[in-house]
């Protein structure tokens, strides 16, 4: 297991047996394509956790196209594999499928099935870099995208507003209103 803060650090030390407290499942999920959508996963890094379960659903119908920094960072891939109708690889250093970042991937993808491209249903997560990316796209080329947006959840009830993120309808909360949102919901 990686270490990267405290509460990895808390996990860490946890062994079989172990009792943890956890709230969840928060917020939304993300909704399912029609008969005439076809359904493009795009993940950016640890975005894949939220994606993963989505992949495992749509098996074999969904386009999945999943980057990172490097192929250390790239994670689940036997089983993306299995579930994937393609997929598409990406690392920023080229350790991995084609080198760059999955924004460019899509946008390659995009154009290459610029005919299908009103019928293709994004489900995107990343960092919200990425996310922002993906939504000038979306609008430039008028697909549908969902996105889970990642934000710290302090209480995870929507009490504290700590995970309030900026929408067109005013503020809403990750925790509660998310954490999936239509994209062109978010006002970046």
């Amino acid at each position: 297991m990686v270490r990267a803060g405290p509460a990895t650090e808390i996990l860490k030390g946890k062994t079989p047996g172990n009792l943890l407290d956890v709230l969840g499942p928060l917020g939304n999920s993300y909704p399912m394509p029609t008969k005439n959508q076809t359904p493009l996963i795009v993940a950016g890094g640890i975005g894949i956790a939220s994606l993963f379960f989505l992949a495992e659903r749509l098996a074999k119908s969904a386009y999945i196209l999943y980057g990172a920094r490097t192929e250390h960072e790239l994670f689940f891939m036997n089983e993306l594999k299995e579930y994937a109708r393609d997929l598409l690889i990406s690392t920023d250093d080229g350790s991995n499928g084609e080198r760059g970042t999955v924004v460019e991937v899509l946008s390659n993808f995009l154009t290459r099935h610029s005919s299908l491209v009103t019928r293709h249903l994004i489900y995107a997560c990343g960092s919200r870099q990425m996310l922002e990316a993906i939504s000038k796209i979306t609008a430039d080329k008028g697909v549908t995208a969902y996105i889970s947006m990642e934000e710290n959840m302090a209480c995870g009830i929507g009490a504290c507003l700590g995970c309030a993120v900026r929408t067109k309808d005013g503020y809403k909360r990750v925790c509660k209103e998310g954490p999936v949102f239509p994209i062109e919901e978010i006002v970046w």
